[in-house]
């Protein structure tokens, strides 16, 4: 037998004469664009338990009395097979020193259970950004599959969302790797080989903590001023805040929002099912790109333009509100926000005073001239597409057409059919059109940049380590929407008259020192409140920064998204930056 398998024999007594050791690398920061610390790292004490342990039911009431843990908790997170199979697992971080120096004294009564130093991380503005940050946890099957199990060992922490995922490949740094020659009792004997950890990289985010800390206030604020005015049921909503010349994120906001920290050490069950319950509102899911809203109002600039480009209307075109709209019939009249009629109106009159009779008109020119061309004009401003932006779960929206509406009303054939009404509807935000606050941002970046979209993105820079550059990121154009330059300086004319006298947002930027071009939307939506937009750009003179704020069923745009905005620009261009109050009750 020996001299049949002798090398065979040779190479196990070697395997078990040499054992391997891997050591956690530490995760790289998160930065934001000025250098200031979003996450970083740092050592805690945690309680692990073998998996034996789930077999003695009196050794896990000891350990819940002394961590003030339910037994549930703690068998689900010892259960866990996420980890390798003999590997100990984390059963809670943050240990209290007391609770330490118990455990190390009173070992004998606690077999299975130790306390080791890990590396967890921190977040040294707490909850700023969240969903821009995103949180981690501990890599699943699919993590391992999905990397080809390269790099990655059970029991690793990993991106989950957010920037932490989305650059999980430069966050994740390289494991340390330790041979160690054992005794035939298993007693390490010496060290054979020793390959130290390798730090992931820091990511500098293109985010500004400072705008990022008002733009949270503001959105907080805009939810307190709706219900003031009368809507309670405000509870959620998004800011967004780019920069119109490269793309870059300088702030963005969802609510409700939630605190990554409770994903450290693994998340309980009873923090999971309140950040996924239905009555929480759902946390986790950053609105500013999965949101997906009607665009109300603030798609009449889209409209507007589109009528432009093909020659439906003109800056001299006159229109008659009388309240409401019969263009379609008696049959499918249609009203106005302002029952009582703007009366005359020009084209740039119907943008000021977001008058929706000018816009049925509008879009009933399209319907009536067929070729879906306000659909193909939308799609050219990202509309019904993915931005591109460097963050995971971002939703396309929606531009319903004629094929869009057989397919979704594929089993009631009397509904299949594309009518005047569709047209006029996505006219003025209303009907099926979806969109996602980025969007609405992305497309008035378009208008402010010449008709160019950049490419929006949150990833500034990857520091090596040596904590220079060793990637940045590239302007890059996502859309070309080809639009000519003088249909878009009517454009930004009519837009700066919104927050002007007489504009629906001239509450909102009454003695504001930078001239602000500006759309507010009112949406409705079925069985809620209306939904409150307001997006803009400034200096309108040479544009700089757009704005987005979106609030689900805040009210009127003018009263509060209009306010909270104007606070984000204030921070972006380093001017006072102040709460007003406003009282446009229009769309």
């Amino acid at each position: 037998m020996q001299v049949l398998y002798g090398a065979a024999f040779a190479s196990q007594a070697d395997e078990n004469r040499v054992r391997e050791v891997t050591t956690v690398a530490p995760r790289g920061r998160i930065l934001d664009r000025k250098g200031r610390e979003l996450v970083t790292n740092r050592p805690t004490m945690a309680v692990v338990a073998d998996r034996s342990v789930l077999e003695d039911p009196a050794l896990l009431n000891r350990l819940s009395s002394l961590l003030s843990m339910p037994v549930a908790d703690i068998k689900l997170k010892v259960s866990s097979v996420r980890e390798a199979a003999l590997a100990p697992r984390t059963v809670m971080i943050d240990v209290p020193k007391e609770t330490v120096a118990y455990l190390s004294e009173h070992s004998s009564q606690f077999p299975g259970i130790e306390i080791q130093v890990q590396a967890v991380r921190e977040y040294p503005q707490g909850a700023l950004a969240a969903h821009v940050i995103g949180y981690t946890g501990e890599v699943s099957e699919s993590d391992l599959t999905d990397a080809g199990g390269t790099g990655y060992s059970y029991g690793d922490i990993v991106g989950k969302a957010g920037a932490e995922a989305q650059f999980e490949q430069v966050l994740q740094g390289d494991r340390g790797r330790r041979l160690i020659e054992v005794d035939a009792s298993g007693g390490a004997r010496r060290v054979i080989q020793d390959t130290e950890a390798v730090a992931g990289r820091d990511v500098v985010l293109t985010i500004d903590s400072k705008v990022q800390e008002v733009t949270e206030k503001a959105l907080r604020q805009a939810m307190d001023d709706a219900h003031d005015q009368d809507f309670p049921s405000a509870k959620g909503g998004a800011a967004v805040a780019v920069d119109i010349k490269t793309g870059e994120v300088l702030a963005m906001a969802s609510l409700p929002t939630y605190d990554p920290e409770v994903f450290l050490g693994g998340i309980s069950k009873k923090n999971w099912s309140k950040l996924t319950a239905k009555k929480s509102e759902y946390p986790l899911t950053n609105r500013a790109i999965m949101g997906q809203y009607p665009a109300a109002s603030t798609y009449k600039a889209v409209t507007g333009l589109a009528g432009l480009e093909y020659g439906f209307t003109s800056a001299g075109a006159g229109y008659d509100c009388q309240g409401k709209w019969v263009g379609m019939g008696e049959q499918w009249e249609k009203m106005c926000w302002n029952h009582a009629g703007h009366g005359y109106e020009s084209f740039m009159d119907g943008i000021k005073d977001s008058c929706d009779v000018v816009f049925y008109e509008i879009g009933y020119r399209f319907y009536k001239d067929k070729g879906e061309k306000l659909q193909k004009f939308s799609r050219r401003f990202g509309f019904g597409a993915k931005s591109g932006i460097d963050l995971p779960g971002e939703a396309k929206g929606r531009v319903p057409d004629a094929a869009w509406k057989a397919r979704y009303n594929e089993n009631y054939p009397e509904y299949r059919q594309w009518l005047p009404g569709d047209t006029v509807n996505m006219a003025i935000g209303q009907g099926d059109i979806l969109v996602t606050p980025l969007q609405i941002a992305n497309a008035y970046a378009g208008i402010a940049n010449g008709g160019k979209i950049m490419e929006p993105h949150v990833m500034k820079q990857v520091l090596g380590q040596d904590g220079k550059p060793v990637l940045k990121a590239k302007k890059t154009v996502a859309f070309d929407t080809k639009t000519k330059k003088r249909n878009l300086s009517t454009m930004k004319t009519a837009l700066v008259s919104v927050t002007e006298p007489g504009g629906t947002g001239a509450g909102a930027f009454r003695g504001f020192p930078v001239r602000v071009a500006g759309k507010t939307g009112t949406a409705q939506v079925a069985g809620k409140d209306d939904y409150a937009w307001f997006v803009g750009f400034a200096p309108a003179t040479n544009p700089r920064y757009c704005v987005v704020v979106a609030v689900e069923q805040g009210g009127h745009g003018g009263s509060v998204a209009g306010p909270a905005a104007r606070q984000i620009l204030g921070a972006l261009l380093d001017l006072p930056v102040e709460h007003v109050t406003a009282s446009d009750a229009s769309r």
